[in-house]
Order: structure tokens, then sequence, then C-alpha cells
């Protein structure tokens, strides 16, 4: 969601009563108090955060807010009624480039001037700055200058800069590799492309990807189908390295090259596969082998690094085979607002569009970001831990740790699956913490499925009362969730005996204090025995007991 709706920054504003507007910010959305000394200065502050926004994806100003105040009276300053929104919509347009058309909207408060003004600013083709030049982005919470590196990011990340695009000098067919060809051919009968695109000439054939343009092919046709020392002389910076590791220091396997792209796939998954042993899992009459690193988490890894990779910065994509790991590395930082925090769910950002767009037309990758959820539960799915992504540096690496493979939980997937029950990469995050922890709350489970709490509440309440894997506790914003524990029994070969045994009773009355402490502060009543007892998990009189302590310890 790019802007934020009128109704919710009023729902938000009541948050001000115990935190300012600053901790409600965020990428997509700004409070600002009204420069109301000034109305140039109002105006230039209108236009530079449109600017800011509109660099930023797009987003939503909250004009007549001060951002460091607590308490609506003291926060909500508003704006005078002379302000006219049709006014400032023409100054941001008359005074920027490219043009930007923001949507204003005044809505009323009772503090201050009675009136706030709300500018949504939808996403563009960034870089935009105001008619003097001047320019600034949105970076999480603020609004940063939009230097030269950070004005040839974007322009990469919105595919003004394609690498990829760039054309080789010289004729196509003085490039071409025959046998990238075969196997780029071969990959795509894989895929069950339409065969009278597969049929075609090799010129056809690349000139259908978009990747020879007359007779000039394109650096994306170089790395698809190029010989290798094309590659190496017009992609320098373009190279794979696969390591198989003894230790952390030491290998006994190596490779280097600049193939094309689908020899390299090849290559790289060959000798992944020889050192990633099978584990075959009895289920009725029948037996199934699955591998310590499953194919698709495998394949969508290395498609992700080679479609991914920064072509400006030398260095090679780096695989590294560990006994208890696989690294799957590329050069270059994530873009247009992909974290590690926010990649299960982000929509697909690409600083090669020509490239992707030929795999996309292979049908090697898709565009709907169903890469990094594949890989997630194709791991989760065998009961092992989901991969881990990180941004070091330059570079962004994804990792798999080698875990057994769960027969029980294998099971159980399939008979949700006969049932009905399709399991998501969220129900399946959900599930894998909770066999190695004893519960999970609202903002536990938010944070590892990477949704909004709002969003994981539906989530959960559907695994609990449509699903029944799991079971609620507790109240209001003291709720937690365990799984289900004949379920629990069933996934978990060895027994946790922790993890049915109940609080004990100091850790209980912290809990307690502290769901009291939350009512408390949203003028909510206090709890009774049978909500007690639902959070911590004692009796009747076990609760009684303890609520007499609390009384006497907390008067």
């Amino acid at each position: 969601m790019f802007v934020v709706s009128a109704n919710d920054i009023l729902r938000l504003l009541d948050e001000l009563e115990s935190r300012t507007a600053d901790d409600l910010e965020s990428q997509r959305l700004d409070f600002k108090e009204w420069k109301s000394q000034s109305k140039v200065d109002a105006v230039d502050q209108v236009i530079e955060m449109a600017v800011c926004m509109a660099n930023g994806g797009g987003g939503t100003v909250v004009f007549g807010v001060r951002d460091r105040a607590i308490g609506r009276a003291d926060a909500i300053k508003g704006v005078p009624h002379d302000v006219d929104t049709n006014l400032l919509m023409k100054a941001v347009y008359d005074r920027t480039d490219p043009k930007i058309t923001p949507v204003f909207e005044a809505v009323g408060v009772p503090e201050g001037t009675g009136r706030l003004i709300i500018m949504h600013v939808l996403p563009g083709m960034p870089p935009y700055t105001d008619t003097s030049g001047r320019a600034k982005i949105r970076i999480g919470k603020d609004c940063q200058p939009l230097t030269g590196s950070l004005r040839r990011r974007v322009m990469v990340e919105t595919g003004t800069t394609d690498f990829t695009a760039d054309e080789v000098p010289g004729p196509f067919s003085g490039h071409i590799s025959a046998a990238a060809m075969e196997r780029l051919r071969d990959l795509a009968k894989q895929e069950r492309v339409p065969q009278d695109l597969v049929a075609l000439s090799d010129r056809d054939l690349l000139s259908a990807l978009g990747v020879v343009r007359e007779e000039r092919l394109t650096h994306a046709g170089l790395l698809l189908a190029g010989r290798e020392q094309s590659i190496r002389d017009h992609v320098p910076s373009y190279l794979w390295t696969y390591l198989r590791m003894r230790s952390d220091t030491e290998y006994d396997d190596r490779v280097d090259t600049a193939e094309p792209l689908p020899m390299a796939l090849g290559r790289i998954t060959d000798r992944i596969m020889a050192s990633n042993p099978i584990t075959t899992i009895k289920q009725g009459m029948f037996h199934f082998e699955y591998r310590t690193y499953p194919d698709i988490a495998v394949r969508e890894a290395l498609m992700n690094a080679f479609c991914h990779r920064d072509f400006r910065i030398p260095g090679p994509i780096m695989v590294k085979q560990y006994p208890g790991r696989l690294e799957v590395a590329n050069p270059g930082t994530f873009i247009g607002g992909i974290s590690p925090d926010n990649i299960l769910h982000h929509s697909p950002v690409s600083r090669s569009p020509l490239l992707v767009d030929a795999l996309t037309r292979l049908r090697l990758i898709n565009r709907g970001n169903l890469g990094i959820p594949r890989m997630f539960t194709s791991m989760l799915m065998e009961g092992k831990e989901p991969p881990i992504i990180q941004e070091q540096g330059n570079t962004v690496k994804v990792t798999f740790l080698a875990g057994e493979t769960s027969g029980p939980f294998r099971a159980f997937a399939a008979e949700q699956s006969r049932i009905g029950h399709e399991l998501t990469v969220d129900h399946l995050l959900i599930l894998q913490y909770l066999i190695r922890h004893s519960e999970i709350d609202t903002s536990t489970a938010a944070r590892i499925c990477q949704r909004q709490e709002s969003e994981i509440r539906e989530i959960l309440s559907q695994m609990e009362k449509q699903y029944s894997h799991i079971e609620r506790g507790g109240t209001g914003r003291g709720a937690y969730w365990t799984m289900r524990s004949d379920l629990h029994r069933s996934l978990v070969a060895d027994s946790v005996p922790e993890r049915d045994a109940r609080i004990d009773w100091e850790t209980a009355k912290t809990r307690i204090l502290s769901v009291l402490k939350q009512r408390a502060e949203h003028d909510e009543p206090g709890l009774t025995n049978r909500e007690i007892r639902q959070i911590v998990r004692l009796d009747r009189n076990q609760v009684y007991r303890l609520v007499q302590q609390l009384m006497e310890e907390e008067p």
C-alpha cells in the first residue's frame, strides 16, 4: 500500500496521547507541522515533501501535526482555513520536474485550527526534482538529499539505466554460443514454453525474447547465450564461483567461469546435488526421497542471484557449500525498498528489466514474487529452518541450513492438502516456530511472517478456528497462541516436556502484571479468574492464591 487513508490517519491520531507522531512515521507516512509564519515557506515545504515521497515510491504526508509532542492537544496544531488545497496541488505541479500531481484532502479535528491537510503522493517514475533541480528521497522515516549516487540507484531500480539493455558491438552472430543456445532451448522445453517459440532460429528466438535489436546483441542476450570470451570482454564484472568447503577456511572443489546463465545453472546445480544427500521417508505404501536442500530452493536462490546481481560491482556470484549449510551470494544491495524484513511479500523490483523480461518469457522466473516464498515453503515443508537472507555490505546472501527432513511433518502437510487445508508460507512459519517454542504472540507472528498485525490476526484466527492447529490463551493485548498438544506430539519425534509445563510462579506474576498494566493504559477492565487461567495455565485455586499474593505485593 503506497498511501495511508484518511480514516487510518484519524485512528492513528489517538495514539498521540501516549506516543509522538515521529513514532508513528514510516517509509510511507510523515507528519509535518504547518509553517504558519510564512506562506512561502509552507508551500516550499509541501513541494519538498511531494518530491521526497515521489522519489521514495509514494506515500502520505499529514500537515498540521508536530512530530515530537505527546498528547493530541500539544501535537495537533492544524492548518489555517484559508489554505486552498487546489492551489497547493497547482504549486506542486508547476514547480516539479517531472510533474507531480498529488491528491490533497482536508479533514476536521477538534484540536488546533480544527483542520489538517493530507497529501497523497502516488508512485511514479523517479527521479523527481523541483524546478530548481533540488531533490530529496524518502529513506525509512527521513527525507535525505538525493545525491548523485542515490540518483543513479533510483535510475537503476526504475529501469531507466539497465545495463543488460546496452548493446554489444559487432554482429550478434559473432558472440553467440551454439551450446548455450541448445541449453537455453532445453530449459525452455522443461518449462513447457510454446513449441513455436522454441523452434525459431537462433536470431528469431533471441529477437522474440527482446535481446537482439536489428543485428545487435544486448548484454542480456550475451548473458543468456553468449560465448564465454565475449562475456569476459563485454561484461567483465560477470563471473561465478562454486566452492565445496571442508571447513570455514579450506575447500576441496572449486570452479570459476564466466559461462552464460543457462550453462552456469547446470554446472552449479550438478555440483550442489553431488553433495546433497537424499533421505528416504516411508508414507503408507510409498517411499519418498527428499534432498537436504530441496531442488526448488536451490534453483530459486541461483536464479535470484543471477537476475539481481549488480553489474557495476566487480566480483563473482559466490556459491559455497559447507558440510552444514549452503550459501548463495551475489554482488549488489537490495533495491526498491526491499529488505530482509519485508522480502517475503514485497512487490518485485529488478535492476535488470530486460534480462528479467527474457527469463520470464522463457518461464525460468516469474513476475509474481513467488521465488522467495517458494524457497521458504520448500524448506519449511520438510521441517527445516527457513532460509536466512542478509545484506552484507554490497552483497546479498541466502543461506540454507542443512537440517533433517521431518517425516511426521511431511505426512501432516500431505494430509492437510488432502482435506483442503493448503498450508501457506505464513502457516508454515508459525507452525515451525511453535514446534520449537511453547507459544507465540501477535507481534512475534507478524515479525516472522513479515505481515502487519492486522493481517496476522486473521491468519492466526484461521489456524485456530478453521484448521484447528493452534489454541488461544490470554485476552486482548496479552493474547498468545500455542500448538494443540496432540498435534505437537504427533509432529515432534523427541518429546519436549518443558513445552507443556505450566509457567513458573514468578513468571506468572510478571505476565499478569504486564497485562493489567496494558489494560489500565487503555481504560479496560481488569482480569477475571477465567481469563487469568487462560493466560498462565494454572487451575482456579492456584489463580486465587496468585491474585492474593499480587494484592499483598502490589498494593
